[in-house]
């Protein structure tokens, strides 16, 4: 091994007042390597798992999220499915009811010309009318049940309301006026 008096005289003056080594191979010997070396050997291997612990988080908290972002799915599916089908049977349960308004007006209408003629008494007229204002009672509390399972159908899917879409009361009696919407 060189002395260190050996390496200076090795180097010569630069021309900007600096040394060069003659010999810079001497610089990077087997023993400067392997100290240098050992150090970053040491950094990689012994790092006590936080690199496995931290990739071992990373996977785990990404398992969370999908499984969270599954059961949002699931029960977005499972609110659209609740709803159409809702919204199906309040209709059937409409049209029945709407029989039912039917059958009770008839039935008033009967017993109104029952006791005009003189055969039934008012009381039957006032069963009667009993009858028709309880059927359509259900009928409306039924047609309101279907046009909120309907909202709630439309935020389920995904929408929302908001009063500052909705046209001002005059664009609708413009629209109107120029024939543009149907009249009810």
């Amino acid at each position: 091994m060189e002395s260190s008096s050996t390496i200076l005289t090795r180097l010569t003056p630069r021309v900007r007042g600096g040394w060069e080594a003659a010999a810079i191979k001497g610089l990077f010997a087997a023993p400067a390597s392997f100290w240098s070396l050992g150090a970053s050997a040491s950094e990689t291997l012994f790092d006590g798992g936080l690199r496995r612990a931290t990739v071992r988080q990373y996977t785990a908290q990404f398992n969370a999220d999908v499984a969270t972002y599954r059961q949002t799915v699931l029960t977005a599916f499972q609110q659209v499915e609740d709803y159409i089908a809702t919204v199906r049977v309040l209709s059937q349960q409409i049209e029945r009811e709407r029989a039912a308004v039917a059958a009770a007006q008839r039935f008033l209408d009967i017993a109104t010309s029952r006791y005009q003629t003189g055969i039934d008494p008012y009381l039957n007229v006032i069963t009667a009318q009993t009858t028709l204002l309880s059927d359509q009672q259900a009928e409306v509390t039924l047609r309101v049940n279907e046009m909120t399972a309907a909202v709630q159908l439309i935020q389920a899917l995904g929408g929302g309301w908001d009063t500052g879409q909705l046209p001002s009361a005059a664009d609708v009696a413009t629209q109107r006026v120029a024939g543009q919407l149907e009249r009810p």
